[in-house]
């Protein structure tokens, strides 16, 4: 294990970086500051980061079949034309609530793009509690909700066999699974299959790898955690030299790179002299394990 090798790739940190998702066209990792309002493009060839600001918080950007992006921003889902700067509308959630925003969402084997929301933050974490929802924007760009009484909807990914569906309400300490049927984007059936352990602190994003095993980010807790769900135990933790780590996916040319996104909102000027590379981009190499290429929304 000690071919594990991390790298902070990015000098300009991030309040709060999220949402890390491999763009194989342009050779780049896409990811977002939260809070910073931009929707951010790292190349690791010249190793700069272009970044496009938005007009609200923007928690989390996909691929789309037809080309450029889709984002959550605010309580919208939108389209992102990269080059022409420029955001639509597509759809818009939570109308009947003053005080949501989106938080973390990704696309499903069939196209669909999930993401869901949560209440506005006091402070880092604290906010007033259920007041999220899960949604689905299909690729007719009609939306469905799945649940609500969410505090902090956050990691979500697919099995192999696109059966069960992972996911992560960061103030339950859990890892959840639903049963997914493929065809119709419909869940049921949930349960618990971690738990967190309290050095571990609170769940955040999430992704799978080619063996079928889940990478828990742990915000508060600086690591990413190794989870198989079919025994509920943890198999591998990576710790990081930055506590506020966000979210994680795989990258590189053949998906054997993992990145980890993470942030520097809530740390004052100790914290932040004791982690300087707080709100970076961090790229983990020799995990021994690859990832699978995000699926881009069909609508």
């Amino acid at each position: 294990m000690s071919s594990v090798s991390i790298e902070c790739v990015t000098k300009e940190g991030c309040r709060l970086g999220e949402s890390p998702v491999w763009d194989e066209k342009e050779g780049a990792l896409l990811y977002v500051d939260i809070t910073g309002r931009k929707v951010c493009r790292w190349s690791p060839v010249t190793r700069q980061t272009q970044a496009i600001p938005v007009d609200a918080p923007v928690s989390s950007v996909a691929l789309r079949k037809a080309g450029d992006y889709v984002i959550t921003l605010g309580t919208r889902f939108a389209a992102l034309k990269w080059k022409e700067e420029l955001v639509s509308t597509i759809a818009e959630v939570d109308k009947d609530k003053a005080n949501t925003r989106f938080n973390d969402g990704k696309v499903d084997p069939a196209g669909r793009y999930f993401a869901g929301t949560m209440a506005e933050e006091i402070r880092p974490a604290v906010l007033e509690r259920r007041q999220g929802s899960l949604y689905t924007l299909f690729p007719d760009l009609s939306v469905v909700k799945h649940f609500d009484q969410v505090d902090i909807s956050n990691g979500l990914d697919w099995s192999l066999d696109h059966r069960n569906f992972f996911y992560i309400d960061s103030l339950s300490y859990s890892v959840d699974a639903f049963d997914y049927d493929l065809q119709t984007g419909k869940i049921g059936n949930r349960r618990s299959i971690y738990k967190l352990e309290k050095e571990e602190s609170i769940p955040d994003g999430m992704c799978i790898d080619t063996e079928g095993k889940l990478w828990v980010a742990c915000y508060d807790g600086g690591r990413v955690i190794r989870l198989d769900p079919e025994t509920g135990k943890r198999l591998q933790t990576v710790k990081l030299p930055v506590d506020k780590t966000t979210s994680c996916c795989f990258g590189g040319k053949d998906y054997s790179e993992m990145y980890v996104t993470s942030a520097s909102d809530g740390m004052d000027k100790e914290w932040l002299s004791r982690q300087p590379q707080a709100g970076g981009i961090f790229k983990i190499t020799g995990l021994g394990v690859k990832g699978l290429p995000p699926y881009p929304f069909a609508g």
